[in-house]
């Protein structure tokens, strides 16, 4: 079982299934919606997901026609995404996620359409906390 909850904790989740098909998505439409380099989709069942706090925090956004984005109207955190076209499966965003997971990634999609300043291969520093010279 997964438990997740946005950013300021008003809309909680709880997944008590599996998450398949996980995925970096570079495409531009993602990276608008995230504000970040790329998104890290998962699916989930539909039956297994509940929101157990906040349904009526959420809001909706539909940008292609049967597919809608629900986030939390307070915050603006994606909580997850639905389409007609699949409504047995919902597409989550794992950043929502307050539970470590045992799924992993299978691909980074869209790279063709990766922000330039991305390098999926970058040898880059890491720390536990900011970089040294933010301290």
């Amino acid at each position: 079982m997964y438990q997740g909850k946005c950013l300021c904790g008003e809309v909680h989740i709880t997944i008590k299934g599996n998450i398949s098909d996980i995925i970096h998505c570079h495409c531009s439409l993602c990276r608008k919606n995230s504000g970040t380099a790329y998104a890290t989709n998962g699916f989930i069942n539909a039956d297994e997901f509940e929101v157990t706090k906040g349904k009526d925090s959420l809001s909706t956004f539909s940008f292609k026609p049967r597919r809608y984005r629900h986030f939390c109207s307070k915050c603006g955190s994606p909580v997850y995404s639905a389409s007609d076209d699949d409504p047995k499966r919902l597409r989550i965003r794992l950043g929502i996620l307050d539970s470590d997971i045992k799924e992993r990634p299978m691909s980074h999609n869209f790279v063709s359409s990766k922000a330039n300043w991305e390098d999926l291969d970058a040898e880059l520093p890491r720390y536990d906390a900011f970089e040294p010279s933010r301290s």
